[in-house]
């Protein structure tokens, strides 16, 4: 056995070993995404992309990254901080605490936000600062203060876009020095003190009930604007109507008049004889109305007179449309109507 191990055999199986531990150090596999920064005596040599790359071991070193990560548990966040030498290259996302905020109003709310970032330049992000994530963390929550301090309550729930976009404008260039790029920034949630919102909702009924207000007198307010045109068009519709009528009726009259005067002549008997006739017409029509307004009815004389000889004018020929048809038949015979109605009287007489 002691022939067996001799020591050229032994310092070649130290060597070997020594050869395999290098060959396992030296050889490290870099997966998708990710890179890993190396230094060689202490000083930056090259990244290590996504595969199977070769290190020289104990001369060229990963160089770690500080990060930390919050981990949420019921209502409260804990800080995790971990010292990483592969480097994610993906979009990441840091949910940090909520944080106290001061409006222009002096209203403090605790906002709760997100924030996506990218590291695009690992060599930066190790080189240019100490705790990249903190730095990131400490200036998204710096933004955030400052952006919302110059905003009102009410502007701050209307504009959360306006907040987000002013937020990842304000962390781009101070991130860019550190190899990192801000994808977005989103507000989540903001919690307001009880009195704050007790008063906000107060505020919000009487907004909504003054909304009701204003919409129930603006319908009646239409409303009564169409019933006027409506009444004003009917009234105009009304008044053409009568014009109408007016017109039609003084034409029939007129007609009917002309009928007369032809049937009888056109002498000046001949027209008062027609006068009369029309007037005996209207205080004939008019009597019953009189007599419906009180228990007694006075009469003129002239209309008593003229109411006479209306019925006179009945007793010897009948009514007075009877007489203009018996006229214009002794017109086609070649007999006078008054001559006939003169005859009647002597002859009957």
């Amino acid at each position: 056995m002691d022939s067996f191990l001799t020591p050229g055999l032994i310092l070649s199986l130290i060597v070997v070993a020594i050869g395999i531990v290098i060959i396992v150090k030296g050889l490290v596999i870099v997966r998708q995404s990710e890179v890993m920064v190396i230094e060689r005596l202490g000083s930056f040599n090259r990244l290590l992309e996504s595969g199977i790359n070769i290190i020289i071991p104990f001369i060229e070193q990963p160089r770690a990254i500080s990060m930390i990560r919050y981990r949420k548990q019921g209502e409260e966040y804990y800080p995790i901080a971990t010292d990483e030498t592969r480097i994610d290259r993906r979009e990441t996302v840091m949910d940090f605490p909520g944080q106290p905020v001061v409006t222009t109003d002096n209203v403090t709310v605790t906002i709760n936000g997100a924030l996506y970032y990218q590291i695009i330049d690992p060599k930066r992000a190790v080189y240019e600062v100490a705790n990249m994530s903190q730095a990131v963390e400490v200036l998204a929550k710096t933004t955030l203060r400052s952006v919302v301090g110059k905003m009102e309550l009410d502007k701050l729930f209307e504009s959360r876009a306006e907040v987000n976009n002013a937020i990842q404008s304000a962390m781009e260039e101070p991130a860019s020095k550190w190899g990192v790029k801000i994808s977005r920034v989103e507000v989540q949630d903001i919690a307001m003190p009880e009195e704050v919102e007790g008063a906000m909702r107060l505020q919000m009924a009487a907004e909504r009930k003054r909304r009701a207000t204003v919409t129930e007198a603006e319908g009646e307010k239409s409303a009564a604007i169409a019933m006027a045109q409506g009444q004003r068009e009917s009234s105009i519709l009304n008044a053409e109507g009568d014009k109408q009528s007016a017109i039609l009726r003084a034409e029939g009259e007129q007609e009917s008049i002309k009928l007369v005067l032809n049937a009888i002549g056109d002498s000046e008997d001949d027209k008062r004889t027609v006068v009369g006739y029309l007037l005996g017409q209207s205080y004939i029509k008019v009597l019953p109305n009189m007599a419906k307004d009180g228990e007694r009815v006075f009469v003129p004389y002239e209309s008593s007179a003229l109411l006479g000889s209306m019925g006179m004018f009945r007793e010897m020929a009948g009514s007075p449309e009877d007489v203009v048809s018996q006229h214009v038949k002794n017109r086609q015979d070649g007999t006078d109507l008054r001559s006939g109605m003169v005859g009647g009287a002597g002859s009957s007489s």
